[in-house]
């Protein structure tokens, strides 16, 4: 099966929330990218209709919280995976930090970054 991605994942295991409405699940990041992420499918998840919710999460060892709006993109017994919508500049700085010092190649970046761009105005979110 050939890989798809075009953008780098980066791994990341830390403690994540994900809210929809008035519910609230906290579950584990599995890992990220500034397209999206995997999470491990909580316990008491409950699919829906409704595929947006909002992810949360701290960068461990400081209080920078990034938060992105999200949607359900596929659903596994074990795993969840996200396609982000919108992310506020602070997070998206923050997140496009923490890529560059995992992919350690800042042309790599440059591209995703576009990239990811180009999809958002072809894509605009209602």
């Amino acid at each position: 099966m050939s890989e798809r991605r075009r953008f780098s994942r980066i791994l990341y295991l830390t403690m994540a929330d994900l809210v929809q409405g008035d519910k609230k699940w906290r579950t584990q990041l599995v890992d990220i990218s500034l397209q999206g992420a995997l999470l491990i499918r909580p316990d008491g998840w409950e699919s829906n209709d409704n595929k947006e919710y909002e992810l949360g999460f701290v960068l461990s060892g400081s209080d920078i919280e990034i938060k992105m709006q999200v949607e359900l993109t596929h659903e596994a017994s074990k795993k969840l995976g996200f396609y982000c919508h919108h992310i506020d500049i602070d997070s998206a700085t923050h997140l496009k930090r923490m890529v560059e010092l995992n992919v350690g190649d800042e042309e790599l970046l440059h591209r995703e970054l576009e990239q990811l761009l180009n999809e958002h105005l072809e894509h605009p979110h209602p």
